[in-house]
């Protein structure tokens, strides 16, 4: 039996063209590539004003079922689709987010692809990449010392330091710095007040990042950003203390689009990173838009399961960029589903087609959500070897009770090969026009209402509950003047309600909004429910103990 490679192996061995030459496959001429070495760039921004006249191509969006710990493949099936669609002659490119340090050596690992369907260079993905993380970090931890700054120097704005709304972030998960209080050890220092850290992903500047059009947009959106309040509750900007114009420096380099490829040369933007249970989860519109321009098919890819990032993506990314998604693909395992239906991780290699039948309810879930945002859907069997004839059939049979199809794909193992028959169904879906995208609900609707639209109609749940503080906060902005926003839910990934161990498809569970935060700059509300942490924390076990470097000065252990 030939030695199975792991992914950093395979992207290691990866036959990486120069990236000029990805780059001349879209028609990007060479001196509009800011090259970071020989297999990554960024786009320049008169290249990108360049193509705004084109027509669009189609978008596809990749979405999934809630994850569960037996894998789900929704970044190595977005790769594999693009490469597929390749293969079939069409012009396609990937778009997907860069991903964060805090998983990589967590639980989750990197957000590379895996297998045969990978971006590369995998390990510089994974890691520091071309900075913009740490450029998005820099840029809110400068706010966040103008605001202290301020204070200490007479406090001109009369903030309230009992209402400073502006948070600290870093790229990693450290439960420790939750809830801390800074300015200790004297006059010198400052004044003494609450504070605490979210991680870089769940920033408001990763999420403007994310949604700004240009630099312009970039530089007033950053403005917008409510930084705390006075004591007669009045609302303190980042413009008001100067600060969108720095921000907007350090973050220059950030907004341009990283062009990288897939292990079959391949054209992929990998840009902004937003977390999609505490964020809305969506690469960056500019990498997408001008992805649009370049290519006749775009595929991209919403976090977690279709409760979470395909809803941020129809209802925010989508709403706000006037995107209309052609077809989505909804990406679910056997495993995964066996677990839906009650099997225990340890028994996933037994075929259990009653489990998986059981199971099949929340991926009937997801295809039914989508539906409503009028987008036509087919499912992705992300095949491992353990799955049988028996376990494919009953989950095929399923989805076409629902009005889809499912398509068994092996990218992991076959690259485009094993995706080739989803290529074909995706350009069908996509050149049939059937879809008529719309969001879920109105800008007008007010903001609890929203907030309890998602509840019933994606999480089926009976009602959203909150404390009176949070519905009199709302309304408050709804006063204003942002009740036209729409809500980022953060909630678990690992179900439709806020409870992380209720899989499959519950219904009439209560959804609790713990705390509401206002993203003025980004443009939406998140509604924080159940016991969602904006900062994570490590495992008892974190991936990190074992990554290293071996003797060759190779990375090991990233995955």
């Amino acid at each position: 039996m030939a030695e199975v490679k792991s992914d950093i192996e395979i992207a290691r061995g990866a036959n990486k063209k120069p990236i000029q030459e990805i780059g001349a496959k879209l028609g990007i001429p060479a001196e509009h590539l800011l090259p970071y070495g020989h297999d990554k760039a960024k786009i320049s921004a008169d290249f990108i004003r360049s193509v705004k006249s084109k027509s669009d191509g189609k978008l596809i969006l990749v979405t999934a079922i809630n994850p569960t710990p037996a894998g789900e493949g929704k970044t190595t099936t977005t790769v594999g689709l693009g490469d597929g669609l390749n293969r079939i002659g069409k012009n396609a490119m990937v778009c997907l987010r860069e991903p964060s340090l805090g998983p990589c050596f967590g639980v989750k690992g990197g957000a590379a692809g895996g297998g045969y369907a990978q971006i590369v260079p995998m390990e510089d993905i994974n890691l520091h990449f071309t900075g913009d993380f740490h450029a998005i970090t820099s840029a809110h931890n400068l706010l966040s010392a103008m605001i202290d700054n301020h204070i200490y120097w007479g406090n001109a704005l009369e903030i309230d330091t009992r209402r400073v709304a502006w948070r600290r972030v870093m790229d990693m998960n450290d439960r420790a710095l939750r809830q801390i209080v800074c300015s200790l050890g004297g006059v010198t220092n400052g004044f003494p007040r609450e504070a605490g850290f979210d991680i870089t992903v769940a920033s408001e500047v990763m999420a403007i990042l994310c949604l700004a059009s240009d630099l312009k947009d970039l530089e007033s959106r950053l403005g917008d950003i409510i930084i705390g309040y006075r004591r007669d509750k009045s609302a303190v900007y980042a413009r008001d203390i100067k600060a969108d114009g720095a921000m907007a420096v350090l973050l220059k380099e950030a907004m341009a689009p990283n062009l990288v490829q897939t292990l079959e040369n391949n054209p992929a933007f990998v840009h902004g990173g937003p977390f999609a249970n505490i964020a809305h989860g969506c690469n960056s519109v500019v990498a997408t838009t001008t992805a649009l321009k370049l290519a006749d098919y775009v595929v991209t890819e919403a976090g977690f399961g279709a409760d979470l990032g395909a809803e941020k993506f129809f209802d925010i990314k989508c709403r706000k960029a006037g995107l209309k998604p052609a077809a989505a693909v909804i990406v679910a395992t056997i495993r995964a589903l066996k677990m839906n239906g009650g099997v225990k991780k340890e028994e996933l290699g037994t075929e259990n087609v009653e489990a998986v039948t059981k199971g099949c309810a929340n991926l009937g879930r997801h295809i039914e959500n989508v539906k409503q945002f009028g987008v036509p859907a087919v499912v992705a069997i992300n095949h491992f070897v353990s799955d049988t004839d028996a376990e494919i059939a009953a989950v095929k049979a399923y989805v076409e009770r629902t009005g889809a199809e499912a398509v068994v794909c092996l990218h992991w193992a076959k690259g485009s090969q094993g995706t080739v028959e989803l290529a074909e169904k995706v350009v069908e879906l996509a050149e049939s026009d059937a879809a008529q995208f719309s969001p879920l609900y109105a800008d007008e609707m007010p903001l609890f209402e929203k907030i309890n639209t998602v509840v019933r109609r994606i999480y089926r749940g009976s009602e959203a509950i909150a404390d009176k503080a949070v519905r009199d906060q709302l309304h408050q902005w709804e006063q204003a003047g942002y009740g036209n926003l729409p809500v980022c839910m953060a909630k678990t990934q690992y179900s439709f309600s806020t409870d992380p161990n209720l899989r499959g498809a519950p219904t009439d569970h209560v959804v609790p909004v713990r705390e509401v935060r206002l993203a003025a700059g980004a443009g939406f509300i998140v509604a924080i429910c159940g016991e969602i942490m904006t900062m994570p924390g490590l495992p008892k076990v974190p991936s990190s103990e074992r990554i290293m470097l071996n003797d060759a000065g190779y990375i090991e252990g990233l995955f």
